[in-house]
Parts: C-alpha cells; structure tokens; sequence
C-alpha cells in the first residue's frame, strides 16, 4: 500500500477552511465510491437498481426514530449520542444507510477526524468496498482525548495509522447481541466487548488513552456494506 501524504489534524481550524477541507474529502471519497458502483450497474438492470435504491431509502432511519436502547432481537440504531447524525439530508441516518462506508463516515460532522486518517491510510477502497463488516468509528472527541501532540505522530506514521485503522474493523454484520464478546479484526487481532446489548463497552486496557472504557454513542447504523458503531474512544491494536 503506497503511504500518502498525512493533512494536519484539525486544530482550532478556521470554520470557513475547515468546511471546505471536509467537503473536498467527501468528494474524494465520492469518487473512490462511484467505480464499484458503476461497474455494478453495468451488471444490473437500471430498473432493479432504481427499486434497491427506493426501498433502502424508503426503509432508513431518521435520527428522530433512532431509538436509546437496543434489545437482542431487534435492529435499528441505538445510544446517547445518535444525534450527531443530521435529522435529514447529507449524514443524516436516512443518507448514510444508501452510502458505502467511507463516504457515509465522511459525511458525518462528528467524524471528521477519522475521515482524514481514512484517506492518510489510504484505505478508502477498504471501507468502501469491503462487504459486510462491522466499523467501530472513533468520534472526533476520541481523536481529541489523545492529546494535541498525538495526531500528527500518527498521521505521519503510515504504518502505525494503518493497523490502528484496520483494527477497528470486524468481518460480519453484528447485531448488538452479536457485538459483545471477542472478534478478530481486519488488523488479525481481537477486540472484546463487554456489556449488554444496550451498552457495549471495550475496557480502557483496550483503548489508546487507557483512562476510561470505551462506550458506544450511537450504534446499530446501516450502511451499504457495513453496521457501524460510533464510539467514544480510539481503540489499540494489540502488540
């Protein structure tokens, strides 16, 4: 994998400058997105497509139905925190279940962050493309509660970056019930957790701050080709 040129964390970034910075990195990501996309619709019929496309639309969540707590048996996103997805329109829950995972995590505020590392990674066509796994997406608060130092570290770090990344991703659609316990990563690691359904945690031994469990914000959220779970905390690869 060719490494790429780290961008800078967002540090009291000029609002005018940072919207045009994520906005490029969503049209970036956009376009890694189109070629899968395109090359499947040579293979299907328009009409089919059009009726996928309305259904998974038609049959989204809005974050004013996402729901506060999950139950095993049940589906539908769950947690404190799903509000930082847009009641409607771009990184709404409606808009990112019709989106690959990269571009959905791209479109989401409060997931900026992980977006640059994605793209310093170069691992948008992972995201994008990788069929049914599970994410488990770092706020940009869990960026944040690294320290300032932290980030560019990181980010200048190909490698590093890379297996931190991949480490928070599992194989598998989980369901809440299906999350907790011991999963190996696309990093070949694990990563445990515990809780019931309804509040999933990975112990602070398991994160990169090592000073608090990590919880799950908003979690249970479909995307094309993943279930994402938005938590609190950047977790460590082992070793």
């Amino acid at each position: 994998m060719l490494a790429r040129s780290a961008p800078p964390p967002p540090e009291q970034e000029d609002p005018t400058v940072k919207a045009a910075r994520l906005s490029h990195a969503t049209a970036r990501l956009a376009v890694a997105a189109a070629v899968p996309v395109l090359l499947a619709g040579l293979t299907s019929c328009s009409s089919d497509d059009d009726g996928a496309t309305d259904a998974a639309a038609s049959s989204a969540p809005t974050s004013a139905d996402a729901g506060t707590t999950a139950t095993p048996g049940t589906t539908g996103p769950f947690g404190p925190g799903c509000g930082i997805f847009p009641a409607e329109g771009v990184g709404s829950l409606a808009a990112v279940a019709a989106a690959p995972a990269g571009l959905a995590v791209s479109s989401v505020p409060d997931l900026s962050t992980l977006t640059q590392a994605v793209l310093a990674a170069n691992l948008v066509d992972v995201l994008n493309t990788r069929p049914e796994v599970t994410v488990l997406a770092p706020s940009n608060a869990a960026f944040d509660a690294l320290g300032p130092d932290a980030l560019p570290a990181l980010f200048a770090d190909a490698p590093r970056l890379t297996a931190l990344l991949t480490h928070h991703v599992v194989n598998g659609r989980l369901a809440p019930d299906e999350l907790v316990g011991e999963h190996t990563t696309l990093n070949g690691d694990t990563v445990t957790v515990s809780g019931p359904p309804d509040a999933p945690t990975v112990a602070a031994e398991q994160t990169v701050a090592g000073a608090a469990a990590g919880t799950v914000l908003c979690g249970d959220v479909p995307t094309v080709n993943a279930t994402v779970y938005v938590v609190d905390q950047v977790l460590t690869p082992a070793g």
